[in-house]
């Protein structure tokens, strides 16, 4: 029997008990609403997936290089070789990187400036960068950084200082501050600190660094994209535990300062010269300034930043020996170019800060080497030789390509710069402060060189300039005039109008990304490209640990060298501890072959009881990279030393051995060490003149300035009184410092 159908409603629908229509499942509604979702998803995805990818970059890398190694993960030292930690790094850490620079881009493409989320990325990439090396270290890398421990744990230990063991000594100001901090924290062990200074110093560097950004007339774009350029191309390796590593964010923090509290911008109102440099020079100063003016600014900030400004120069005139010099020229050139309020009387006082410290507080250091001060003043062709040519010749030909490639983001960054400058040109800005912090510190190569490392020092203070005047290659347009308007100003041409400006926009981005890219490859070549004998392993500390438990009263530890000469520095974690006790002032001359150890075991016999030739990885990887060594050459000369009749090995690892000589005459005992504390300082006969005259001079002189901080023209007859007072004193400074110059030189 045939079933009835159910009634049906007016539209065709069932009825239901009451008669009304039965309510439809809303199947049809559902995927409505999780389309609407996922479109809302996508349309949200600028504000979400560059936090994502960020965090997946992060994580990413860590696990790259952090797991045991396997395929595609994992970090083997034993596969380091000429191109440094690159040659060793997995394909996923360098897809991290990627990643993280992707979000970077999509951050900085957007209108919007979202300065946390960009200052995260820019500190995440740094971390991968700038961490890596760390990361992968079972010690802290960098021989030289132990040594700067060794002189905190003196001064910790003694609660003086020495320049007799070490002229660094002189200018103890950092290594007095950590002795002072690990002391009153109770730290005993500073492996940690040595271990993440590199990191933490970049990413202190960047918030001055920043700061300096936003006093400049740039688009967010610009901005931003030079704070990643700046921690892309920082390769230089100067960021380790070190006087100049501090002192260079003591440096950014000043001309920060500058250009937020004392910066000046005026328009011009004098009429251009009608032909000549002067017209020029007429058309620089009419444009449109690079930098913005400091307004609103209470007299009592200023008074507080003008001592910080000073608090920071003499911190830096304590501490390194190169930094105050840019700080100086910084500021003259600042006050040359009418870019700051401050006067001419603050250059002349912080100068008399830097030579009465040469003068007075180092005394130990040039009283009977003026020569080596002076020497190189001048040569500036000489200088610069021995920080380009004089690296790269005579070098592992993998190596060697580390080395260029170090040239190489000299030579772009250089050229991107220029192209900057000459964008802004074009739109009518001049970029003064800019310019400035790019050239000035290459007036330091008319100073010494450094042992060989002015270029280092010069590349690492005009970074800044450098990455915002390279920015400016991609991004040279004006931000808009209002905060209503989010998009950046763009001059159009009247004719000859050659690309849609949105276009150009994009193509810049995508064109910014991928030098950022290639920076970002470069710098793993040219920061970790020494990590094969910069590295410091386990068994080379073991090594010397064992000598710091005997060297009482007084050790010596011979290092290889392939000449002898000054200029050589150890390849080994030494001056760890016990700086006054240990020397590390003799060497060992070894040859290509390894066989001839004759003027080696020389070196050694010639040494004292509690005398030791050391033999480590980390100086065979020296030789063999930078003198064409062979690659069997370690372990066939430590087989040569262990034959010889008259050397006996005590301690031995696979990364170090220490020998000593076999026998010494009955009786001979070890020597005590050299005494540090010498018969005091030599003066002059018109010190104590000098030193009143310093006094009133740098009284008057902070005097005038701060009362200039009221205005130009308030209390002038005050001001000219301090003048008149100040000149005659700084004239009667600097002749004594002169006179003790010639004086002590001459009798010492």
């Amino acid at each position: 029997m045939a079933q009835e159908a159910p009634p049906q409603g007016p539209a065709g629908g069932p009825v239901g008990p009451a008669g009304g229509p039965v309510a439809q499942p809303q199947a049809t509604a559902q995927p409505q609403a999780l389309k609407a979702r996922v479109s809302a998803l996508i349309a949200s995805a600028p504000r979400w997936l560059p936090m994502v990818l960020v965090l997946e970059g992060l994580l990413m890398f860590v696990l790259a290089v952090k797991v045991p190694p396997g395929p595609l993960r994992g970090v083997d030292p034993a596969d380091i070789d000429g191109l440094g930690l690159i040659s060793a790094l997995p394909v996923t850490a360098f897809l991290a990187i990627l990643i993280m620079l992707v979000s970077f881009f999509v951050t900085v493409a957007q209108s919007t400036d979202r300065k946390f989320l960009l200052l995260f990325q820019i500190a995440a990439i740094a971390f991968a960068l700038h961490g890596v090396g760390s990361l992968v270290a079972s010690e802290p890398r960098f021989p030289t950084a132990y040594i700067h421990a060794g002189f905190v744990e003196f001064i910790s230990r003694t609660g003086e200082t020495a320049i007799g063991i070490d002229a660094r000594m002189g200018w103890p100001g950092f290594f007095a501050l950590f002795a002072f901090v690990t002391k009153a924290a109770g730290i005993s062990d500073m492996t940690t600190i040595l271990q993440w200074t590199p990191l933490l110093s970049n990413l202190l560097y960047l918030l001055p660094f920043v700061l300096i950004l936003r006093q400049v007339v740039a688009t967010t774009r610009a901005r931003w994209f030079a704070a990643l350029l700046f921690v892309l191309v920082q390769w230089i390796g100067q960021d380790y535990f070190s006087p100049q590593g501090f002192t260079f964010a003591l440096y950014l923090a000043y001309v920060a300062i500058l250009l937020r509290w004392f910066g000046r911008v005026e328009p011009r109102t004098r009429p251009i010269a009608p032909k000549g440099l002067r017209k020029l020079l007429g058309r620089l100063d009419a444009m449109t300034p690079g930098e913005l003016a400091n307004t609103g600014t209470y007299r009592a900030d200023k008074l507080l930043m003008l001592m910080m400004l000073m608090a920071l120069f003499i911190a830096s005139v304590a501490s390194h020996q190169i930094t105050p010099f840019m700080m100086l020229g910084v500021l003259t050139a600042f006050l040359l170019v009418k870019r700051t309020s401050l006067t001419w009387g603050l250059p002349f006082f912080l100068g008399l800060v830097v030579a009465a410290w040469i003068s007075y507080m180092t005394v130990g250091f040039w009283a009977s080497q003026i020569d080596t001060i002076f020497g190189g003043l001048g040569n500036v062709l000489s200088n610069l030789r021995s920080n380009t040519g004089d690296r790269i010749e005579g070098t592992d030909p993998a190596h060697a390509m580390v080395l260029q490639a170090r040239l190489g983001i000299l030579v772009v960054i250089l050229g991107l710069a220029a192209a900057g400058l000459f964008r802004r040109l074009r739109r009518g800005v001049f970029d003064r402060s800019a310019l400035i912090l790019l050239c000035v510190p290459v007036l330091a190569l008319g100073l010494q060189n450094y042992g060989g490392e002015i270029g280092l020092r010069i590349y690492m203070f005009a970074l800044p300039g450098a990455c915002l005047l390279a920015a400016y290659a991609f991004f040279p347009n004006l931000p808009a005039d209002s905060a209503d308007v989010r998009e950046e100003t763009v001059p159009l041409r009247k004719r000859n109008v050659r690309f849609n400006p949105e276009l150009t926009r994009k193509v810049s981005v995508v064109l910014a990304a991928c030098f950022a890219v290639l920076f970002a490859m470069a710098f793993l070549l040219a920061r970790y490209g020494n990590e094969k004998f910069e590295r410091v392993t386990t068994g080379e500390v073991a090594a010397l640990h064992y000598v710091y438990d005997h060297d009482k009263p007084s050790a010596r530890v011979l290092y290889l060298v392939p000449k002898l000469g000054p200029e050589v520095t150890p390849t080994l974690p030494w001056g760890e501890r016990d700086v006054e006790r240990v020397s590390f002032n003799e060497q060992a001359l070894v040859h290509k072959d390894p066989t001839k150890i004759a003027d080696a075991v020389k070196a050694l016999q010639e040494q004292p009881r509690n005398s030791y030739l050391m033999v480590s990885t980390g100086q065979v990887s020296y030789l063999q990279l930078n003198e064409g060594y062979p690659a069997d050459w370690g372990a066939k000369f430590r087989a040569a030393l262990d034959t010889s009749p008259s050397l006996k090995r005590v301690f031995s690892n696979k990364d170090a051995a220490l020998y000593t000589w076999k026998k010494f005459v009955r009786g001979t005992e070890i020597p005590e060490p050299n005494s540090y504390k010498g018969r005091g300082d030599p003066t002059s006969p018109w010190t104590p003149v000098g030193i009143g005259a310093l006094v009133v001079t740098w009284v008057a002189l902070l005097g005038y300035e701060i009362i200039r901080l009221n205005g130009p023209n308030r209390a002038r007859r005050a001001r000219k009184r301090l003048l008149f007072l100040a000149v005659p004193a700084f004239v009667v400074a600097i002749a004594v410092i002169i006179e003790r110059f010639i004086y002590i030189a001459q009798n010492n």
